[in-house]
């Protein structure tokens, strides 16, 4: 009898502590909740790193969690020979639930040059627009038909505005080739009820302006000069002003001393996607850069340049601090530098 009497007391205990544990289970705070979501650990990021995430993190209406949303950046240059734009394509292709991220309309638009980096105030509403909280994971993506091209700089964008976990998609064309679903048609503006983002602080230290890279480029060959290399991912025939650019009377050619670093040379060529951190190191040792010495990256509007700094963190080449990127680029600079200043530089 004292045996069975034991046997019970045991399966008394038992049933009360599950019991305990279910009601805690029930009583767990939206926090708790929050930890479970997987996140994402690298910048750079798979179509099937993407795609377990969005299937282990299912949004739902009375979650508090955070999400990860994937943003359509796709954008072409304003000549493209197929008249496409990024509307377009996220239109005909895109992944579900995915956002886009307009680059002709989220930029300062009291400059006169393109896709110039907007206010704290104007990437705020962008993200209330759009629907982004504060404390999703955006994965930022390009379309299929271009490859690696605008999603970097929009990446660099919410980097600058200290958005808290970013990734970039390598790439839209192979989540297309490996079979990972996709949806079509219209969309509303707003997917959803407007954020509340807040308004963000600015990291300074990842942008360099006209006045600095003029500096820069007076001071280039003279003995105790600072050593900043300056990066242009435009094609080389317009860094060498054999070639023009795609914006009338723009004169092509180059900042003096800057190196040629054509975008497309740090992707594959049949996928679009960017190559390997092995390879990319090959490359910028190959041209000469020295990992040790600060770089800014360059290119026509600061969109592809923004490709190089994507690169450059992949191959782990250089240190992040010493990394920077010309937001004017050189559709500033040929509007800005005069025939006296003699700088720019043509190849003979």
């Amino acid at each position: 009898m004292a045996f069975h009497a034991q046997q019970r007391l045991q399966s008394t205990k038992l049933f009360n502590g599950l019991l305990n544990s279910f009601s805690s289970t029930l009583r767990r705070p939206a926090s708790m909740a929050q930890r479970r979501h997987v996140s994402l650990e690298s910048y750079i990021v798979t179509p099937k790193e993407l795609a377990d995430a969005l299937t282990k993190n299912v949004p739902t209406k009375i979650s508090t969690a955070p999400r990860v949303v994937p943003i359509c950046a796709s954008w072409f240059l304003p000549n493209d020979p197929e008249g496409r734009t990024g509307h377009s394509v996220f239109r005909q292709q895109r992944i579900h639930s995915a956002r886009f991220f307009d680059l002709d309309a989220v930029k300062d638009h009291d400059s006169k040059y393109p896709h110039m980096l907007p206010t704290a105030e104007g990437f705020a509403k962008a993200m209330q627009h759009m629907g982004i909280r504060r404390d999703d994971e955006v994965v930022i993506y390009d379309s299929k038909e271009l490859g690696i091209f605008s999603a970097p700089r929009v990446g660099w964008t919410f980097r600058v505005f200290g958005h808290p976990s970013v990734h970039l998609l390598n790439n839209f064309r192979l989540w297309v080739e490996q079979g990972y679903p996709t949806e079509s048609g219209e969309v509303e503006a707003v997917v959803e009820e407007p954020s509340h983002y807040p308004t963000p602080q600015v990291d300074p230290e990842k942008v360099v302006k006209f006045a600095e890279v003029k500096d820069i480029a007076k001071d280039y060959g003279k003995e105790g000069a600072e050593e900043i290399q300056i990066l242009d991912a435009r094609p080389k025939g317009r860094w060498a002003g054999t070639a023009p650019e795609p914006r009338p009377g723009l004169s092509s050619g180059h900042i003096p001393g800057s190196i040629s670093v054509p975008h497309s040379e740090l992707l594959d060529p049949k996928t679009g996607a960017l190559l390997t951190g092995d390879d990319l190191r090959q490359i910028f040792k190959s041209k000469g850069i020295d990992a040790e010495k600060p770089m800014i990256s360059s290119c026509g509007t600061g969109v592809t340049a923004a490709v190089i700094d994507a690169a450059l963190g992949e191959a782990e080449f250089g240190h992040a601090n010493d990394r920077r990127l010309y937001d004017g680029s050189w559709t500033e600079w040929a509007q800005r530098v005069t025939e006296t200043d003699r700088l720019i530089s043509k190849e003979v």
